[in-house]
């Protein structure tokens, strides 16, 4: 109970109607921009690369093949859908003998041109370590390391394991590649050399660790479970393989029946 010396409390004044309902609508405009800019920008994004596609390689198709010309309307995304056409016909023509030895001929021109051939070596081995169907070492594993300091931890993308040699360092030592991505834009980064044993691997993949690079720390994995760690003195594949494979129950040994007694004179014979 207040003493008459320390006074009345002074009460916080109640909402009026109207700070109510600005409030309300306050929180359900912010609620909407949630909703919606994800897809406008996903909207966006397509009609970007639709069009960007029908400026490039619209005017290189045959006008006999424009939609426009049979229908009342224009039709978007013609170009996209040549692009898409003729990519894939130059992957199915390199996949028989004929289209190798186009390419290989055609490597041999680019990589005998002196300004041509270091972007041109540079940009295929890019695209092969990236697109290769035959298991590249392309970011397949997320980990861990101790970095900037001691106690700080930061995620990094494991490219692949290398003996120290490569890198001028002793011959026989494990170590990794690794990418160490900076926030939020992906592209720039560090790469560095790091011993096996001073990276954790983890079982995150690599599209969520991306997401939770790119959103600076906010969006972690949705899938309610806790990210294993995997030591670090294990191999990238052995270490999948471990984290995929079910667990299996022990196998219960079967006992070996006891040796049955041929007669009841021998079970019970009194000793000599």
């Amino acid at each position: 109970m207040l003493s008459p010396s320390e006074g009345p409390v002074d009460l916080p004044p109640r909402p009026t109607w109207r700070s109510r309902f600005f409030g309300s609508l306050r929180r359900f405009f912010l609620t909407g921009i949630v909703v919606t800019a994800p897809i406008v920008i996903t909207l966006w994004a397509a009609y970007w690369v639709v069009t960007l596609f029908d400026a490039w390689v619209k005017p290189l198709v045959p006008t006999v093949f424009y939609p426009d010309r049979y229908l009342p309307f224009s039709v978007p995304g013609i170009g996209l859908l040549f692009a898409f056409v003729f990519i894939t016909s130059i992957g199915a023509l390199a996949a028989n003998l004929v289209g190798r030895t186009i390419i290989s001929y055609w490597d041999n021109i680019l990589n005998r041109t002196p300004v041509v051939r270091s972007v041109y070596k540079g940009t295929k081995q890019i695209f092969e370590t990236l697109f290769s169907s035959q298991g590249g070492a392309s970011f397949r594993s997320v980990g861990l390391i101790e970095w900037p300091r001691k106690g700080i931890y930061s995620i990094v993308f494991v490219s692949r394991e290398i003996d120290g040699g490569q890198v001028g360092l002793e011959t026989g030592r494990k170590m990794y590649a690794v990418y160490i991505s900076t926030t939020p834009n992906p592209t720039s980064g560090y790469v560095y050399f790091v011993d096996v044993e001073d990276v954790r691997i983890i079982d995150l993949p690599v599209e969520d660790a991306l997401k939770l690079v790119i959103s600076m720390g906010l969006v972690f994995p949705d899938n309610g479970r806790p990210v294993k760690v995997v030591g670090g003195n294990i191999d990238q594949d052995v270490a999948r393989k471990l984290i995929e494979a079910p667990a299996q129950k022990p196998k219960r040994r079967r006992r070996k029946p006891a040796a049955k007694v041929k007669t009841e004179e021998a079970a019970f014979s009194p000793p000599k």
